[in-house]
């Protein structure tokens, strides 16, 4: 387990970094493509939300939240991912929004730093994040 800090700045200098937010979200949605058909199903996108779980927990606490609540939740979520409405999300439509979501995540944070502790193994964007500033500050030396 590690600890990383980051602030707006981390995350939004690894979004900017095309070629790398291109690779890791490319790879996530490789990931997230379970039958591996080039487009994210609803139960695919639910079942990568679910592992992530956001919607179960409060600051790390369980919360019973009713399953008709949380089906519209994931519902209204594959619609934003859902630009053209096909039914299914395209690689296009997955970065489109993962941008989005980085971006107000760095807005959110701005200028004050977090810390996280981490898997070393984790690859969430956030880390990713944090290892591309660290690569760059130890490239710098």
């Amino acid at each position: 387990m590690g600890v990383v800090i980051i602030d707006g700045s981390t995350v939004r200098d690894f979004v900017s970094d095309e070629a790398q937010f291109k690779k890791s979200v490319d790879e996530r949605f490789a990931a997230l493509d379970l039958n591996n058909d080039g487009v994210l199903s609803k139960s695919e996108l639910r079942k990568a939300f679910e592992s992530f779980r956001l919607l179960e927990s409060h600051f790390g606490v369980d919360v019973a939240t009713p399953p008709e609540e949380l089906s519209q939740l994931y519902n209204s979520i594959f619609e934003k991912f859902d630009c053209d409405n096909s039914g299914t999300i395209d690689l296009e439509e997955f970065r489109s929004e993962m941008k989005k979501i980085m971006l107000a995540i760095a807005d959110g944070l701005g200028s004050s730093p977090i810390q996280m502790a981490l898997e070393d193994d984790d690859q969430n964007f956030l880390k990713q994040a944090a290892d591309l500033e660290a690569s760059k500050i130890s490239s710098a030396s």
